[in-house]
């Protein structure tokens, strides 16, 4: 579908697609986040590490699975951009308007939005973690937290 005259939110440029029916796999949303932002306007693109606080709230009976992540000084946070459409294969993002494929993109708007920021860890308060510097708005579905990654890389081949 190329701008239907109906669409207002697609640019000269951008292509969707019809979404299908079904879906191949499911998700637990684990928690919510909380941040300053109410309306996708306001999100910084990408984060800042000198951003606000944000609050990442777990869920039980997932808040056991927090033990020891005290010892992590930055965090890799994976959410849900609920608010994102998810049809757009090409678009023409505002700040270049250069056309290119969505997978070639950092946008929000993907088949499947999922959004990920490493970020510090500031402080653990039971099952809330305060961080700083997220790129979402406010109430945003949670889907995984995990450690930064480490320095090294995986095994070669002829390793166990």
């Amino acid at each position: 579908m190329n701008r239907p005259e109906t669409d207002p939110t697609i640019r000269d440029g951008e292509r969707a697609v019809a979404l299908p029916a079904a879906t191949d796999a499911g998700v637990y949303f684990i928690g919510r986040i909380h941040t300053p932002y109410t309306d996708r306007s306001e999100c910084p693109r990408q984060g800042r590490a000198d951003g606000p606080e944000c609050e990442i709230e777990v869920f039980e009976p997932w808040a056991a699975a927090l033990e020891g992540i005290e010892n992590a000084p930055r965090i890799e946070v994976l959410y849900w951009l609920h608010e994102a459409r998810r049809d757009l294969v090409a678009q023409v993002p505002r700040h270049h308007g250069e056309r290119r494929g969505t997978f070639a993109l950092r946008s929000p708007v993907r088949p499947n939005p999922i959004g990920t920021l490493v970020v510090p860890l500031v402080a653990v308060r039971g099952n809330r973690l305060i961080v700083r510097g997220l790129d979402c708005l406010d109430g945003t579905p949670l889907i995984d937290i995990k450690p930064e990654r480490c320095a090294f890389g995986p095994a070669p081949a002829n390793q166990p």
